[in-house]
């Protein structure tokens, strides 16, 4: 059922031969791992691909055993040819899934035909804004993966999934995504449901250019310092990761009426909101630690929203601890204290009037 070749060396006729050989056995998971293919030039020719175009043709159209194929780590030894009849042979793969990895691949073809692809995972290529745009035959595509590419636009990503009617899962992590807003207009796949967009160079207008329907969504490790009121309407969203990123405080849920889970660790939050909870009456979880905190007066609202939270507080004690001042620095939040005297501006006044 399932077959694993590791370094292949071979000259891509050679190679081709082997996959409709394996296509007509009983194998349903082909992996190959390290696969080279080389020349000589002639034999990559339009001329010379034509028979093995038609060998490829006659076999997606049958019914095989062949369910999943995955390439990774590919390289090309062979510098001048058609790339189109290449990426051809895999867009019109009778498979339901396809993955190719670490292959510095700079395109893929829009299947000419519908497309049986339920899982495709492009991983760590060359991949630009131009992939799938105006692609309609791939309706069954469930789950997308492209970390790790040269996307830039968030626009155009949105516009490539607007006709996967299926799509649930969409991977964007990883590559050079920006959004700038001012009224630009994004079309998402409605099914979208869970959208992974961090390590990209994404600030506050991404909540411009989210997909209505997401329930999970990622913008872990990007350059987002504020979340705009009243800009998203995500009212599926249940997970929102906002790790590593450049937030001063806690963000409401003005926009993101069932929220659950919310991280916010490893940004520039200070002193934490108070109220989070009773704006965020869904959340369930929140992570919050190692933050700079500042221990203070104003803190002391915070350590008593944990006791209150019911252990709503992810990684409480050991990651909640005082950044400043210097003199508090390491101290957990659950050990800082300060007396209701120095903290209250009007007892304080009071209390040295009367001494007075």
């Amino acid at each position: 059922k399932t077959l694993t070749l590791e370094a292949v060396d071979l000259q891509w006729a050679i190679i081709l031969q082997i996959f409709m050989l394996i296509w007509y056995s009983p194998v349903e998971h082909l992996t190959v791992r390290n696969l080279t293919f080389r020349g000589p030039l002639e034999e990559l020719t339009e001329y010379a691909f034509q028979p093995l175009l038609s060998s490829v043709e006659q076999l997606i159209s049958l019914d095989a055993s062949m369910k999943a194929l995955t390439l990774e780590h590919v390289r090309n030894k062979v510098y001048y040819f058609n790339q189109e009849i290449l990426y051809r042979q895999f867009s019109e793969m009778n498979i339901a899934n396809l993955t190719i990895a670490d292959a510095y691949m700079p395109h893929m073809l829009c299947p000419n035909r519908t497309s049986s692809f339920q899982y495709l995972n492009f991983s760590h290529n060359a991949l630009t804004d131009e992939l799938f745009q105006n692609c309609g035959t791939l309706a069954d595509l469930k789950l997308l993966i492209l970390q790790k590419n040269k996307f830039e636009s968030l626009r155009k990503v949105s516009f490539m999934t607007s006709r996967m009617k299926s799509l649930t899962y969409l991977d964007m992590s990883n590559n050079l995504l920006r959004h700038d807003g001012a009224g630009v207009q994004c079309q998402w796949a409605e099914s979208l449901a869970e959208l992974d967009l961090s390590s990209n160079q994404l600030a506050g207008a991404v909540f411009e250019c989210l997909p209505a329907n997401v329930q999970k969504l990622s913008l872990r490790n990007n350059q987002i310092s504020n979340v705009p009121s009243g800009v998203a309407e995500l009212k599926s969203l249940e997970e929102l990761n906002l790790a590593s990123n450049r937030l001063a405080d806690l963000p409401g849920c003005g926009g993101f009426t069932s929220l659950q889970f919310l991280n916010v660790e490893m940004n520039s939050i200070l002193t934490p909101s108070a109220d989070f909870f009773q704006s965020c009456p869904r959340v369930r979880e929140l992570q919050a630690g190692h933050n700079p905190f500042q221990c203070s007066c104003e803190l002391q609202a915070f350590i008593r929203l944990e006791r209150r939270s019911g252990g709503k507080l992810f990684g409480w004690p050991a990651a909640y601890v005082c950044e400043y001042p210097e003199g508090l620095r390491g101290t957990e939040l659950k050990d800082f204290h300060l007396s209701p005297l120095a903290c209250n501006t009007t007892l304080l006044l009071v209390t040295a009037l009367l001494l007075t």
